[in-house]
């Protein structure tokens, strides 16, 4: 029981950070019609940036900081030179460019940074573990990762439901040309949502930095997994990201603790280890077969 209840939380960790990415990805996929490869970029400039800020100045706040200045403005950036010319192209010309940005950021960092990788402690606040009853230690930096989580929910739920700029965004979803009449400009709008989706990254970056290795492609890695949560949640739907982010954290979590000890009842160790791996990698994409084929918009689709 006790081992499951780690694992729910490790679960409730590795969603929060795939949230965060996901928000921004579903919000620019979804409202700008933009087909964005390069987000997981975003991801590793904030990781970057922030864990050169910690290892120079000791401070993780310094880093956090960092990592969402460096993160947004190199989304804005990317925004106003690239991407704005291209909402109006065929998706072909989207994938292609995002690609080639991909390419052209990694090297960049590399030249940046350097090849080596940062290595970033944990911050001495964040250090340790609480107890949560029954014997289970928890590790604060993950209790920290899964609160900010949090926090991006609601704030971005209350961003876009109750504020007038969520009602611009998502009018601007709708029928860009009629906001346009409005007197709003609405590229500037796509501008801030797409810095905005930058500077989440940025964070799940820093975030993730103490826990998971910062090094050159880290956010190809990440960027499948995220395209499965909004696809899974559905297309546009930061609600549905939440859901979707939520469902392949803990499907992740549970199949590494337990699906290797199962098949042991049937394999070798050794077979049963390897498969279970395999199994573990793949399960994911089944979850998201099984979604399709109920409810093929996602779990929850955005509205209108």
């Amino acid at each position: 029981m006790l081992l499951i209840f780690e694992q729910l939380l490790n679960g409730l960790q590795y969603g929060a950070m795939l949230f965060m990415l996901a928000a921004g990805l579903t919000l620019i996929f979804g409202i700008m019609g933009v087909i964005n490869l390069m987000h997981g970029s975003f991801y590793m400039v904030g990781a970057y940036c922030g864990a050169f800020a910690i290892i120079q100045t000791g401070s993780f706040l310094a880093g956090v900081l960092c990592a969402l200045l460096g993160a947004g403005l190199y989304g804005l950036l990317v925004e106003v030179t690239i991407i704005r010319k291209l909402y109006q192209r065929d998706h072909l010309y989207q994938v292609l460019a995002t690609f080639g940005m991909i390419l052209f950021t990694n090297q960049a960092m590399t030249l940046i940074f350097g090849r080596t990788p940062p290595m970033v402690e944990i911050p001495a606040i964040l250090s340790g573990s609480v107890p949560l009853g029954g014997g289970l230690e928890y590790p604060i930096m993950r209790l920290a990762l899964i609160v900010v989580g949090a926090v991006v929910a609601v704030g971005l739920w209350y961003l876009v439901t109750r504020t007038r700029v969520g009602m611009l965004v998502r009018a601007g979803a709708d029928d860009r040309e009629m906001v346009d009449a409005l007197g709003i400009d609405i590229r500037k709008l796509y501008t801030a949502v797409f810095g905005f989706g930058a500077v989440l990254c940025g964070l799940a970056g820093v975030m993730a930095a103490p826990l998971l290795a910062v090094e050159i492609g880290m956010g190809e890695r990440i960027l499948i997994t995220t395209f499965v949560v909004i696809v899974i949640g559905g297309v546009g739907s930061v609600r549905g990201a939440l859901v979707g982010a939520l469902l392949v954290g803990m499907v992740d979590s549970m199949g590494r603790a337990f699906l290797p000890q199962l098949l042991q009842l049937v394999f070798t160790p050794t077979i049963a280890d390897a498969l279970g791996a395999g199994l573990v990698s793949a399960s994911i994409y089944v979850l998201m077969a099984i979604v399709l084929i109920v409810r093929p918009k996602g779990l929850l689709p955005a509205r209108g």
